[in-house]
């Protein structure tokens, strides 16, 4: 997954002002005590990212693929 796509995902799923502050702020023990933007500079895979925020948000199965417009 590119970069740029996680970050769309992150904003249709949690808006820009939200998305922004738990990509920074929110530390996942799943992401090895990191935040989503800690782990992506460490090298792990934006896809891997995204499932760990999927699974602590609860983000629904349908929406986990991004929106279809």
């Amino acid at each position: 997954m590119r970069l740029s796509h996680f970050r769309t995902l992150m904003h249709d799923e949690f808006g820009e002002m939200r998305a922004a502050s738990l990509a920074r702020d929110h530390v996942f023990a799943e992401l090895g005590g990191r935040s989503a933007e800690q782990a992506i500079e460490a090298g792990i895979d934006p896809k891997r990212v995204w499932q760990v925020i999927c699974e602590a948000y609860d983000v629904p199965e349908g929406r986990r693929l991004g929106r279809d417009d």
